[in-house]
């Protein structure tokens, strides 16, 4: 089954036909130009033996292509997908940007179609094969993370479903890297629930259920990034994230081939300048603050009993992924000095962060009140 955040059928319906519509109209212009050699060569995708070469997307000196080193950032909702992008965006030669919402859309309709063995087979039948759709996907996908945002070096997309599809866009993309973000399920189902986070398939009344539903979602992801391999996907521990910013960042910055740069440990100073937030992301009035130990266990005593009890069966994930499923509350480590710097200023200031986080959203009643010192 699969599992994609929601807003109500009527965003998707019109999300889904604006994505079918531009992918008919890349299939209409590759048939075209596929009518004369010269043109098919010089404008569209170019398919030799199982190999998509996809038209280029040129901005002044900076040529973007499906061969390009772009970064996907994913995970589980509410894993702190939000916070990577925001460390990345800070970094001056990196472009990431809000959510799009409409590339894990794409994706879950290639897949649709993919699991559809009497769909695949029509499709063939009609010389929609899998190099074309690849063609039209990339293109969709490359449009989009080029056109939703200033041009940087280094472009990014943070949808956290997305990684659903590591193995297939690590196979159009061969120069793409992905950082999985990987957060304690237990916060994260009830970060879902406490700020009501509509997922499909998701019973925000059912704590055990959505825990259920986590430890599927995450399984497959983490699967697919481990058989990508350490090359090429990179698991990212929220909790390590926010206790240790620098060393972390450090590490991720390497992996991505980008240098060193300040900048990423103070990702709340770029907030409204190089850094945008959507007011509809349920995250935003969280990174406007910096990295802060507020959230780490705010779901300590608040599960229920019989979720408790029976943890490691609900969501054997949490040991999988190096949790405790029987620590309640657990121990995530001793947080870096400057961490605990950061979050007592949080505290001391906190009517100004507060209303920092209600600038940047749509509903400042889902914003946390400020922990007043």
């Amino acid at each position: 089954m699969m599992i994609c955040p929601t807003r109500g059928k009527p965003f998707f319906l019109f999300i889904g036909v604006v994505s079918i519509l531009f992918l008919l109209s890349v299939l209409v212009k590759i048939t075209r130009d596929n009518d004369t050699e010269e043109g098919y060569e010089r404008r569209g995708a170019h398919i030799i033996s199982g190999t998509v070469k996809m038209e280029k997307h040129t901005f002044g000196n900076i040529t973007f292509d499906n061969n390009s080193p772009f970064i996907f950032i994913g995970g589980m909702p509410r894993s702190g997908t939000t916070l990577m992008r925001s460390m990345m965006d800070a970094h001056p030669l990196v472009r990431c940007g809000e959510e799009t919402r409409v590339i894990p859309r794409i994706l879950s309709l290639r897949n649709q179609w993919k699991k559809s063995e009497r769909e695949w087979r029509r499709l063939q039948e009609a010389g929609v094969t899998e190099e074309l759709l690849d063609a039209a996907i990339t293109a969709f996908v490359n449009h989009i993370i080029v056109g939703h945002g200033t041009l940087a070096e280094r472009l990014c997309n943070k949808d956290p479903f997305t990684l659903k599809s590591t193995l297939y866009l690590s196979r159009v993309y061969p120069n793409a890297k992905f950082l999985l973000m990987i957060r304690d399920g237990r916060a994260t189902i009830h970060s879902v629930i406490t700020r009501k986070v509509t997922i499909t398939g998701f019973d925000l009344t059912n704590f055990k259920q959505c825990l259920q539903r986590w430890n599927a979602g995450i399984e497959l992801m983490y699967k697919q990034c481990m058989e990508v391999g350490p090359g090429r996907c990179m698991v990212v521990h929220y909790e390590k994230l926010v206790l240790h910013p620098r060393s972390m960042m450090e590490k991720i910055l390497k992996f991505l081939d980008i240098p060193w740069n300040e900048t990423v440990l103070h990702h709340e100073q770029f907030i409204g300048k190089k850094i945008s937030l959507s007011k509809v992301e349920r995250s935003s009035d969280q990174v406007v603050k910096p990295v802060n130990l507020d959230a780490l266990t705010k779901w300590v005593g608040h599960i229920p009993d019989d979720v408790v009890k029976n943890m490691a069966k609900i969501a054997p994930m949490l040991r999988v992924l190096g949790y405790d499923p029987n620590a309640n509350p657990p121990n995530y480590g001793t947080p870096d000095a400057e961490v605990l710097k950061k979050t007592e200023d949080v505290h001391i200031h906190g009517k100004e962060w507060y209303q920092k986080a209600v600038a940047v959203v749509n509903d400042p009643k889902r914003v946390d009140a400020p922990i007043i010192q």
